[in-house]
């Protein structure tokens, strides 16, 4: 359970991390000096928070080192092979169902804004 907080919460903060820096990037020299602080602001936030947020997976990655250590008293080799292949591909899925959200979420604005026109 914890693996797919921390997982959700970083790939939540790396995207608007991004969102908030292609912002900035895009502003052009005509920008609001307050509208620029604003979002500088914004991103030293999120640039905050996502580091918490990776101290937070390393703590986690600790405990499952720990848990595989523990494991590896009761289970036999291939067991234990099939539960890190099981805590890697949850991670993975889980970023591939964000990445598929995404597009979605994407698909669905485009699709808005083509009837809008029409």
């Amino acid at each position: 359970g914890d693996l797919d907080k921390v997982v959700n919460l970083l790939l939540s903060l790396s995207g608007r991390l991004a969102r908030v820096e292609n912002v900035l990037s895009s502003l052009g020299e005509n920008a609001n000096s307050e509208e620029r602080s604003s979002l500088n602001e914004k991103r030293k936030l999120l640039a905050g928070q996502h580091e918490d947020a990776r101290e937070l997976k390393e703590n986690l990655d600790r405990r499952e080192r720990v848990v595989l250590e523990i494991l590896g008293n009761y289970l036999s080799e291939e067991q234990l092979q099939d539960y890190q292949h099981f805590v890697k591909m949850k991670s993975a899925l889980l970023i591939e169902q964000r990445e598929l959200d995404d597009k979605i979420k994407l698909g669905q604005e485009q699709l808005k804004c083509l009837m809008e026109s029409l």
